[in-house]
């Protein structure tokens, strides 16, 4: 006779944020993606609720990546030196959110002026009809100049703005809150970094339930056991009552997956791994996959390949 699982009982759950805003909430964008709300630990039905799936953001950015390998420019290379393109490109391969990277305002970068920056997010917003995601070039000098104006050119549109961490988080919590987005709070693999973050925005006045938490994260085969420790760490905390720890998370999957050695490396390395073509694509699905797990509601991904796998596998989780 097979023992039925015992469920365990919760005190609290993670916050829901929503991103983007339809005409009839102010906005342009086709529809909204809700992120968190669950009651239990991930996909054990038994136990919690899961009412809004994790969702997946594609990544396009601003200036086109000399660094992607051959898996990604055979899936991009022919628009991504159009980000609006680039978007529609992403919504093709399914798409739930776009993630879009100004990485050509960075001054070693191309350094694209506010406005050039101001002229993508439009393009991108005129492109596509989905929520955004958007994040500066890394250069808190430049990003202070960057991001305010971006915000404003995208007022009403509730987009997610990253990134606000322990140094830098003034600038960006004060446009987020005058021009009405979410913010993601960017600290390294640290439960009490991702607080004291949370607390410096809350003291500006910013609601801590408007944000999304990026622990930063790795790929499989580089600390992923730590990074799953501290998602299970960050969602038990969350179900417990911890209201510094309650926001979704976020993970940079495609970034991290696509720096591997066992998915970057070209033909040279087909004897060892395989061709890179389905090794590549089979990294990043297999890194989201483990991640999933972990407790983590918006993945930034890259391939098609990897975005169809990771969508089958949150089908399968959560069931019909």
């Amino acid at each position: 006779m097979p023992i039925p699982p015992v469920a365990q009982k919760w005190s609290a759950a993670v916050n829901t944020v929503t991103i983007g805003a339809t005409k009839a909430e102010g906005g342009t964008r086709g529809r909204s993606v809700t992120i968190g709300g669950q009651t239990g630990l991930p996909f054990l039905g038994f136990e919690g609720r899961v009412p809004h799936p994790p969702a997946v953001a594609v990544d396009v950015l601003d200036s086109p990546p000399p660094e992607w390998p051959k898996p990604l420019a055979e899936a991009y290379g022919d628009v991504w030196g159009d980000p609006a393109k680039w978007a529609r490109r992403a919504v093709e391969f399914g798409a739930d959110l776009i993630n879009l990277r100004l990485v050509g305002t960075h001054p070693e970068a191309g350094d694209r002026s506010p406005e050039q920056a101001v002229e993508t997010v439009r393009a991108v917003l005129e492109a596509v009809d989905l929520p955004l995601i958007i994040w500066g070039c890394d250069h808190p000098a430049k990003d202070q100049k960057v991001l305010p104006k971006v915000a404003e050119a995208a007022k009403g549109e509730n987009c997610l703005l990253g990134a606000v961490t322990e140094k830098e988080y003034r600038t960006l919590t004060a446009a987020a809150q005058a021009y009405g987005h979410k913010l993601i709070a960017l600290s390294p693999l640290d439960i009490n970094k991702a607080k004291q973050v949370n607390v410096l925005v809350s003291d500006m006045g910013y609601p801590v339930s408007n944000v999304v938490i990026y622990p930063t994260t790795a790929a499989l085969g580089y600390g992923m056991e730590y990074v799953y420790s501290i998602l299970e760490r960050t969602r038990l905390a969350a179900l417990s009552g911890d209201k510094l720890m309650a926001q979704p998370v976020i993970l940079d999957v495609g970034y991290e997956a696509w720096r591997a050695k066992e998915a970057k490396s070209g033909e040279e390395a087909t004897a060892l791994w395989g061709p890179p073509g389905v090794r590549g694509p089979a990294w990043e699905a297999a890194t989201a996959a483990n991640l999933l797990q972990g407790g983590a509601d918006l993945f930034i991904l890259r391939h098609p390949k990897a975005i169809q796998t990771f969508k089958k596998t949150v089908r399968a989780l959560i069931g019909p």
